[in-house]
């Protein structure tokens, strides 16, 4: 018996070595990924360790990370098998910041300042939504299946929904969450935060403060190739730049995301790789990349931080709304913005209403209208940090969507000649989830 539980603990042992050789390449990213999604996950969105390890952190690698949350310091250390502890630090108004090895996050003092004076108006423009209005033209009996048919309605856990809602006319007319969800919790919308950052170079150029034709953007571009690299090249995905966008490997995105203290560095210094304009490669980089140009437009770091929530966000009522900066204090533009289902919405409508918003023109009509425009090469699918239904993906839905897309299906989907937002939040995307059927379904309740 007690050689059997030695052979036994050997293997074990053995199978533990084997896990740590296969994926120690990886710890940093592992420990990494996990430290900066429970630090977000808890003092951002309240919510438990346990859901957050059974949900977010629930496939392999991430799942090996052990997780240790330190309430009063407002930080949390992982390690796999104690190895490669990574520590990520919760800053007010920065929302979690995952620190690189051997820095230190309390250079950091400086936070945004917000305006969320609550408005006494309807939604979209103030808090709190009016549901009020029965659309005659709405078989309320098909949409409330159209939106069930998007949850989990079993065990099997395969759709992994965690909210919807569906505004039409400017009100809710649809609106579910998943368990240990609802409507005051913030959710990451990863990369929908590069239609945010889009938005700001949009009221920059209102501002006459910059030109998306404008090119040399980059003091370290100035003497080779880059600097004829446009904004337009970069807010459409084609400046040729290199870029490695894979999430499943040690690649540029996950060195930006989860090793570097300035997330513009990396793709700052890329080489380029094609011609601009004839080659679209989508790059997290590429639209932080744009956050460090914004950065570049304001002589201090808190006139920075401050014109996003005075200029969009709070203007908007995204109340709710925090977008995560890097260590060096640049807005994570490519993939950290936090709000609620119903704030997502707003932006969403923002975009219906061609930049209007209640009376005021935030974005000019023509900055949307150029959101939409697609960019060369992308065969209809992308624009200016949205995607497009120019090219058909979705073929049971109408051309005109265009949306906000991010990273494990979160998505606002705006249909201008429907008159209506749809936005999902979710653990999976196409094709284990299915856009085309999700929207097309809810469209086919609206007469």
């Amino acid at each position: 018996m007690k050689k059997l539980i030695t052979i036994l603990s050997l293997l074990i042992l053995m199978g533990l070595v084997g896990v740590i050789y296969l994926n120690y390449p990886k710890l940093n990213f592992i420990t990494g990924f996990s430290s900066k999604s429970v630090c977000s996950c808890t003092f951002l969105a309240d919510r438990s360790l346990a859901s957050i390890e059974a949900q977010d952190n629930d496939f392999s690698p991430i799942n090996l990370a052990t997780n240790t949350i330190d309430f009063e310091n407002k930080s949390v250390t992982s390690t796999v098998f104690g190895l490669k502890a990574r520590t990520a630090v919760y800053k007010e108004g920065l929302g979690c910041i995952l620190i690189p090895e051997g820095l230190d996050h309390t250079t950091l003092t400086v936070k945004p300042n917000r305006n969320k004076t609550p408005k006494n108006l309807p939604f979209p423009y103030g808090n709190l939504p009016q549901k009020d209005t029965v659309f005659s033209n709405i078989d309320y009996t098909i949409l409330d299946e159209a939106i069930t048919n998007a949850f989990d309605i079993s065990d099997e856990k395969l759709k992994r929904t965690r909210a919807v809602v569906v505004v039409y006319k400017d009100q809710i007319i649809a609106e579910k969450y998943a368990d240990d969800f609802n409507k005051d919790t913030k959710i990451l919308g990863w990369s929908m935060t590069k239609s945010i950052t889009s938005a700001m170079v949009g009221i920059l150029e209102k501002q006459g403060r910059v030109n998306t034709n404008q090119s040399h953007l980059l003091p370290e571009w100035e003497n080779d190739d880059r600097a004829n690299i446009t904004l337009n090249n970069l807010l459409q995905m084609n400046s040729g730049l290199a870029w490695e966008e894979d999430y499943g490997t040690i690649s540029d995105v996950t060195k930006m995301l989860f090793l570097k203290a300035d997330m513009p560095k990396i793709p700052r210094e890329k080489t380029l790789a094609d011609i601009p304009d004839q080659s679209w490669n989508y790059s997290s980089g590429t639209t932080n990349l744009i956050s460090g140009f914004i950065r570049n437009q304001f002589k201090t770091d808190q006139d920075y931080l401050d014109f996003w929530y005075t200029e969009l966000i709070d203007k908007i009522g995204m109340h709710s709304m925090t977008i995560e900066t890097d260590l060096k204090g640049h807005f994570v533009g490519s993939s950290y913005g936090w709000a609620t289902a119903r704030d997502w919405s707003k932006f969403g409508l923002l975009y219906l209403h061609k930049g209007n918003w209640n009376g005021e023109q935030i974005l000019t009509k023509d900055w949307v209208a150029y959101t939409k425009t697609p960019t060369n090469t992308s065969d209809g699918i992308y624009g200016a940090q949205f995607w497009l239904n120019a090219g058909g993906r979705y073929p049971d839905v109408p051309k005109d969507l265009f949306s906000c897309n991010g990273y494990q299906g979160q998505q606002v989907s705006i249909i201008p000649s429907k008159d209506i937002v749809i936005v999902r939040f979710g653990l999976v995307e196409d094709p284990l989830f299915s856009y085309n059927t999700f929207l097309s379904e809810i469209l086919s309740a609206i007469n």
